[in-house]
């Protein structure tokens, strides 16, 4: 819902709608259909994006397309396909989950569909959260459509099964890929939101994904949460840091993409050193000092640390953890974090201690 949400229904649009004359940006926005059969036809139009048009786009996509049109200098198009509070596993083709024994549950469920409606004129219509039914009803249909990546919002809705998402999300990634067989594009996609319904373990999942997945980036979101709000509405800043990812990856461009990332911990005395990648032109603490970590000692019991940045690192003690064992930063459903890169892109929460 949060890729789906409207520009009409995001921060400010009578301020933005006058500056969307954008006659190079186009966007399709696909009608939603579930299918337990793939399709071949996809409903929906390419509109050209104006002040009259955009009210309609998906808020994250527009400015997405917007800020990476203005920099490339050409026309982009982007086919937006969406369902609000659908899970993974239902974009996932029904051969995708092959290979996983977490996931035969939903391999069996799309296969049985797949058999069992494959001769009905037209398909069944079943529900949006039925494994494969929204990929072969809205991705299906765009194989083997020329792109060059994949931008992504989603997770809330696998929330409850954060540990299968670690597991679910890389395979549908390289389900799509394998399914378009255009290589392994880039696939962009924004760490969910902070919000008091959401746990830390699903962003850890997809933080977890970079490491198993080339050539995919992640838009860390923790300065844009509502605590109260699953659909914060400020969308402008999360579509520029797509385009950022998409400049990278996509097109090459040497540039500073992404927050910075926990790489690895080195116990030291009675301190922890912290070390992370994409720390750009340098670690800041943005407002004061560094808020968000907890040290634990051998017996596991967190408590507040205290945190420098030193050089490319950050040192992380409390009084009375003597042999640090574990660290972790951003560990809330709405964590109080401030770990920047000088570039202005925020550092992911994470936990050493991955079980």
């Amino acid at each position: 819902s949060n890729m789906e949400w409207k520009f009409n229904s995001s921060f400010e649009p009578d301020v933005e709608r006058p500056k969307a004359n954008h006659p190079q940006l186009r966007m399709f926005t696909a009608a939603k259909v579930t299918s337990p059969v793939p399709l071949a036809e996809l409903r929906g139009s390419w509109v050209t994006c104006s002040p009259e048009t955009v009210g309609n786009f998906s808020a994250v996509a527009y400015y997405f397309a917007r800020d990476l049109q203005a920099k490339l200098g050409v026309p982009v198009g982007v086919i937006s396909t969406s369902w609000g509070g659908t899970p993974a596993q239902s974009w996932t083709s029904p051969g995708g989950f092959a290979g996983h024994a977490e996931l035969a549950g939903y391999e069996k469920q799309a296969q049985e569909n797949l058999v069992k409606f494959s001769d009905a004129a037209p398909p069944k219509p079943l529900g949006p959260h039925t494994a494969g039914v929204l990929y072969n009803g809205m991705i299906a249909p765009v194989i083997p459509y020329a792109m060059n990546g994949v931008i992504w919002y989603q997770g809330e809705s696998n929330a409850g099964k954060s540990k299968e998402y670690r597991t679910l999300f890389p395979a549908m990634i390289a389900d799509w890929r394998a399914k378009w067989k255009l290589g392994d594009f880039s696939f962009l996609y924004v760490q969910i939101a902070p919000f008091k319904g959401q746990p830390p373990e699903i962003r850890e999942a997809q933080f977890l994904t970079l490491g198993k997945t080339e050539n995919t980036a992640m838009v860390v979101t923790t300065d844009y949460g509502n605590a109260n709000d699953i659909h914060p509405k400020q969308k402008e800043p999360v579509g520029h840091r797509l385009s950022l990812a998409a400049r990278a990856l996509a097109y090459g461009e040497k540039i500073e993409y992404s927050g910075p990332l926990y790489e690895s911990m080195n116990a030291d005395g009675g301190k922890a050193i912290i070390s992370f990648d994409h720390v750009g032109g340098g670690l800041v603490a943005e407002g004061g000092d560094l808020k968000g970590f907890t040290i634990a000692g051998a017996d596991g019991n967190f408590v507040p640390a205290k945190a420098e940045i030193k050089g490319a690192t950050v040192v992380v003690s409390a009084d009375g953890v003597t042999d640090p064992k574990a660290v972790r930063y951003g560990w809330a459903n709405v964590p109080e974090v401030n770990l920047f890169n000088k570039e202005g892109l925020p550092a992911s929460p994470f936990r050493t201690d991955v079980d």
